[in-house]
């Protein structure tokens, strides 16, 4: 009874060894990897609308794109922080030729994406800022091979994550 109960615990270790932990180690291998493709599509978006000035369709659906070729479902924020320039009074003399000081507002992924369904770009100018940031919505092979063995990460968090921002560069045309 004791050979049997050892030679069963001894089977149940070597499965566990021999398919558990190289499917968590690619598993993990696939969320790097996935990982590394979102923070270049980022960093190339944003790169590219600061040196145009503007976002168009065409570039963020091939963002979209990009981000869904990795086998994940993602959340996509933009913000573009227009300026606006307040004439006013002096506020400085160090300035001459500006007049008041400037403010900032922000528009988000939504308004973005509606005047990208409208007219097919979005304008910026020179001094804007635009930063996004993408998070995984899906719940990937890792972390649920982590979450059943270790119970380490919740329902609500994220393991492929990418965050990117820029000052703008031209004024877009």
């Amino acid at each position: 009874m004791g050979d049997s109960l050892i030679t069963i615990i001894a089977i149940v270790l070597a499965a566990i060894l021999m398919f558990i932990f190289p499917l968590m180690s690619v598993s993990e291998r696939n969320d790097d990897i996935a990982q590394l493709a979102v923070q270049t599509a980022a960093v190339e978006f944003v790169d590219d609308v600061r040196n145009t000035g503007k976002i168009t369709s065409e570039n963020y659906d091939k963002l979209i794109q990009t981000l869904s070729a990795t086998g994940n479902s993602y959340e996509v924020e933009l913000e573009v922080k227009k300026l606006d320039e307040n004439p006013g009074k002096k506020n400085s003399q160090t300035q001459t030729d500006k007049i008041g000081e400037n403010l900032y507002y922000s528009v988000f992924t939504s308004q973005i994406e509606e005047e990208l369904g409208s007219s097919g770009k979005y304008l910026l100018k020179e001094g804007d800022t635009i930063s996004i940031s993408v998070k995984n919505t899906n719940r990937t092979i890792a972390q649920m091979l982590r979450n059943f063995f270790y119970s380490v990460s919740g329902s609500n968090t994220y393991q492929v994550a990418a965050q990117h921002s820029g000052v703008v560069l031209v004024n877009g045309r």
